[in-house]
């Protein structure tokens, strides 16, 4: 049976790192130091995705198998992976906006393969309800032949969605690391909403373990967005052009 979560998500690095190049030609900061930059998040995302699986279970024999799955452990492994090796190199230029439309991109494709292999979501009686095979691991809804939430296909969408608008954006915004903070903002407070259309555990007030997570990280962002609002970092988003 083919490894359809681990060829999406590899597809998906694949997309990530072809447009993070066209993107880094295109501001002129394709260099040595910008690709030891991607290798810091190839690396630091791998062991960031195997890592936050692993502590799911704390079983060394899991470490292989699950880890590849969890998404928000491998950006964050990306991240520091990122400030790792820029620090080792004493690369001080920002590289955030490079990497924000690849990862949206990059996401959206890796998402197909949780798809189509894992829970899609809650039972719900909304009409795009989506039936998985019994076979998939961890799934009640799907043994009893529940119409459940497409989470992933709600993901695949807002992924595609941020491309466009970070396309849209990256023209306008001139303060290096901007474009990368709004899409980590978008998407921390939407993955934090998806969530309660997700099938993960609850672990406390009401909350699954990725929205325990995101808590901390979605009040750090909600800081650092308003600290660039009030010194006008987004007006461009919102000037529109005269026609003359």
């Amino acid at each position: 049976m083919l490894p359809l979560h681990e060829i999406f998500v590899g597809l998906g690095v694949l997309v990530a790192s072809v447009v993070f190049v066209r993107e880094a030609r295109r501001r002129g900061a394709l260099n040595e130091q910008s690709l030891v930059a991607v290798t810091g998040a190839l690396v630091g995302g791998a062991i960031g995705m195997r890592l936050a699986g692993w502590l799911e279970t704390l079983s060394l024999a899991d470490l292989w198998m699950y880890g590849s799955r969890s998404i928000l452990g491998g950006l964050t492994g990306a991240y520091v992976g990122v400030l790792i090796a820029k620090k080792i190199i004493g690369y001080r230029e920002r590289t955030g906006d490079l990497f924000a439309p690849a990862v949206a991109l990059g996401m959206a494709v890796g998402r197909i393969g949780c798809h189509l292999t894992e829970a899609p979501g809650r039972p719900t009686l909304l009409p795009w309800g989506v039936h998985a095979p019994a076979s998939t691991p961890e799934c009640p809804g799907c043994l009893a032949g529940q119409a459940m939430h497409p989470s992933f296909i709600y993901e695949i969408v807002f992924h595609l969605a941020a491309f466009a608008a970070l396309v849209w954006a990256r023209k306008r915004l001139t303060v290096p690391g901007e474009l990368f903070t709004l899409y980590l903002a978008g998407y921390a407070t939407f993955r934090f909403l998806v969530e309660f259309t997700r099938a993960n555990e609850i672990l406390w007030l009401e909350l699954t373990g990725p929205q325990c997570f995101l808590v901390p990280g979605l009040l750090l962002l909600g800081l650092r967005v308003a600290y660039g609002w009030r010194r006008g970092h987004y007006d461009p988003l919102f000037q529109r052009k005269v026609m003359t």
